[in-house]
């Protein structure tokens, strides 16, 4: 398949990259719209009970509260003469608006509830319409046509989930757009060092453009057809970017490495093809795997990352393997054009030359394995202890800059105000049900812990006893479903909040009713379950599809094995790294962000973006281990030489990619830092620590079992397996006198 590439490549050149110009054209008209079609929000599991009872709310009840307003007086109280006139004013606006449902507000209701203990703010509740993007926007415009003075005498600030979003989606966009800054220039910057070239250097950006520019549009189609979060573009970009340089990084070195060995450019392109080409294919397919299972989730926030990585990938990997070669073709010799003053000549190394620094290192390491690998271990087990007291959350204010609204909003909710109205449980029965069970349910249900009242059809409730309804309090009730709400003093998200949630649905209810419990703390509950309950599925997912597609890479069963374990401990300790910084809070001060339990999603993203990048550096290094292995060496020489060989490529490979998610970690929204962060250090660790001394290690310690399979496994990697076995001239291996006789 690989020669057949190659031989397109040689007779087609012009005619591909005439093709990949027009396409490159149509996915920038295509991907140009994409952005329109992106939808925030998609944390939450629609199948859950908390997603249902929203729903029915929704259907029923004009909607749970999902926007807040907070009102102060300029002077004095808001029970004053000006403000409560200017106030009901405000209100009157609001219920005119048709985006807008359930306007309450403490001039409507004079419910103690909506005013602060001070009495100079008061709260206005409302629910706005719509789904996801289009919520968004329309609470986009009504923040926009009433934050700051009101009338003269009043100030408004917005909060509440809409607002969070709103804030969420535009601090985004400024986020991803001086990420960019930085990353673009800073990585052609590293890649003009890591070639020495400026034509060879601006290959690599080629294939980025490409992959992210092809994304793009497919994230366009996908958008059309379902849903898909914007942060998708975030990964869009960072992996784009990342794989495209890594690959052709690979691709370009190869090829130099053939001309400088007295290739001709046909022949080169054909070894460079079938060797780096080869590599390019298999660590794609790794990596999409691992992206792939973010597919089983059902939360469209972690979906839309599997369409987006298994899409770049893949969009990178067939870029690198059509496009590269036949620019090779047309450059030829002129790919180390604009050679710049510290470059030297790529020329291969002579048999019996000094070895590379990687190539050093791994003889050294498999000379005295256990005593060089396990203080490596032991530092990555360290790092990884924080992950013992892990917990976990959903995104909220607190992933915001403090100088937000909607995060000063919130902020003010839960210090100036008698409970919390935005963070209430919403209970639905969502069948007919007779006062006197209802009036028993409510009671019961005020009685819990940490409960400060609870407003039903039949009247408010407090620690059991029960205020005549009102007004408000015949809006929730309906011939065929009843609302409650509860409203606690607890922490929202708090250990204390879930368990009161907990409490909520193991309460007995009116009979022949089946409640559903929604909420922010109900949300979070459902997340945590619904991510437990699929991740199983999709560790497996990606165990297997690594395993099967690193047996057929290698022939070997151990290879994979060895494989999975080092990239585990890596995980484990990156995940604990990021554990002690964002939950602990270690770096705060450095990093400006509150300290939170660590987001489910964003964490789970992580580890399978982390897992795929490992596997990616460890098919590019296995590969050339295995090429060597394959012509007669011994374990030892090849895996000195592969390293020496591949050392520098990854670990430039690793430099250039974590640049691109670094540069998140200046982002202004938490847990984009804490993604950025964590992925570029995972890949760093992994291209350091585990490929420099853990694979040399793990390999003299397997000896010759490294290569192992039993021979029916052997059998069907000869038939089904890709090997190595296309002609041309090859690079003289730097050999390494083997001290171990493996």
């Amino acid at each position: 398949m690989f020669e057949r590439i190659a031989e397109l490549a040689i007779r087609r050149s012009r005619l591909i990259l005439a093709v990949t110009v027009v396409a490159l054209a149509l996915m920038g008209v295509a991907g140009a719209g994409a952005f329109g079609k992106l939808l925030g929000g998609g944390y939450d599991d629609p199948a859950s009970p908390s997603s249902r009872a929203a729903k029915v709310i929704d259907e029923k009840f004009g909607g749970e509260t999902n926007l807040v307003l907070l009102v102060g007086a300029a002077q004095g109280r808001v029970d004053s003469a000006a403000a409560r006139q200017s106030g009901r004013a405000l209100v009157a606006e609001l219920k005119e608006d048709r985006t807008l449902r359930n306007v309450v507000s403490y001039w409507d209701t004079g419910s103690p509830a909506l005013r602060s203990e001070d009495g100079r703010q008061a709260m206005v509740l409302v629910h706005v319409r719509g789904e996801d993007t289009e919520r968004d926007e329309n609470a986009g415009a009504v923040i926009d046509a009433y934050s700051g003075t009101y009338d003269g005498t009043l100030s408004v600030k917005a909060g509440g989930g809409a607002a969070v979003n709103s804030d969420m989606g535009e601090q985004s966009g400024k986020d991803l757009l001086l990420a960019e800054a930085i990353a673009v220039p800073l990585t052609l910057v590293l890649l003009l060092v890591v070639f020495g070239s400026v034509v060879s250097a601006l290959l690599p950006l080629v294939i980025g453009t490409i992959a992210i520019m092809g994304t793009f549009a497919e994230l366009f189609v996908l958008g059309s057809l379902t849903d898909v979060s914007f942060f998708a573009i975030n990964l869009t970009t960072a992996l784009g970017l990342g794989l495209g340089i890594d690959y052709a990084l690979l691709m370009v070195s190869r090829f130099r490495e053939q001309l400088a060995g007295g290739a001709t450019v046909e022949e080169a392109v054909r070894r460079t093809v079938s060797t780096a080409g080869r590599t390019v294919a298999f660590s794609a397919a790794t990596v999409a795997a691992a992206l792939g299972a973010l597919m089983v989730f059902p939360q469209y926030f972690l979906r839309s990352f599997g369409y987006a990585g298994a899409g770049v990938v893949a969009i990178a990997a067939l870029s690198t393997l059509f496009v590269m070669p036949a620019l090779f073709m047309v450059l030829g010799h002129r790919v180390n054009s604009g050679r710049l003053p510290w470059a030297r000549h790529p020329a291969p190394q002579p048999a019996g030359g000094r070895l590379p620094l990687w190539g050093r290192v791994a003889r050294t390491v498999m000379r005295r394995p256990a005593l060089t690998a396990l203080p490596v271990l032991a530092v990555l087990l360290v790092a990884a202890a924080p992950l013992l007291g892990i917990t976990f959350g959903t995104p909220d204010e607190r992933v915001l800059p403090e100088e937000a609204a909607s995060r000063q909003v919130s902020t003010a909710l839960r210090a100036s105000f008698p409970g919390n109205d935005d963070a209430a449980l919403h209970i639905v029965l969502d069948e007919s049900v007779d006062s006197a069970p209802l009036h028993s349910y409510a009671r019961s249900l005020s009685r819990l812990e940490g409960v400060m009242r609870v407003e039903a059809a039949t009247g408010t409730y407090t620690r059991g006893q029960a205020d005549p309804p009102g007004a408000a309090n015949a809006a929730l009730g309906r011939r065929d479903a009843q609302h409650i709400t509860v409203v606690s003093a607890l922490t929202p998200k708090s250990d204390q909040a879930q368990h009161l949630v907990d409490q909520v649905r193991s309460l007995a209810a009116p009979a022949g009713t089946r409640p559903l419990v929604g909420g922010t703390d109900a949300v979070l509950v459902d997340a945590k379950d619904s991510v437990a309950q699929r991740l199983p599925l999709a560790i497996t997912l990606i165990a297997l599809s690594t395993f099967v597609l690193l047996f057929l890479f290698t022939g070997s069963l151990i290879q994979p094995l060895r494989a999975l374990a080092l990239n585990l401990i890596s995980l484990a300790a990156t995940l604990g790294a990021m554990t002690w910084v964002f939950q602990d809070g270690h770096l705060s001060f450095l990093l400006g962000f509150t300290p939170q339990p660590m987001d489910v999603s964003m964490t789970v993203l992580m580890f399978c973006i982390a897992f795929g990048l490992s596997m990616d550096y460890e098919v590019f290094v296995t590969s050339r281990i295995k090429e060597l292995h394959d012509s007669g060496q011994d374990t030892t020489s090849a895996v000195v030489n592969g390293l020496g060989h591949t050392g520098r490529i990854v670990s430039a490979a690793a430099c250039l990619l974590a640049v691109s998610f670094f540069a998140f970690g200046t982002a202004q929204l938490s847990f984009m830092q804490m993604f950025g962060l964590g992925s570029g250090l995972a890949i760093l660790l992994d291209a350091i620590a585990v490929r420099g001394i853990l694979v040399p290690a793990a390999m003299r310690l397997l000896g010759r079992t490294a290569w192992y399979a039993p021979p029916f496994l052997r059998t069907l990697h000869n038939r089904y397996g890709l090997s190595e076995n296309s002609p041309g001239p090859t690079t003289p291996p730097v050999r390494a006198k083997s001290t171990t006789g493996v």
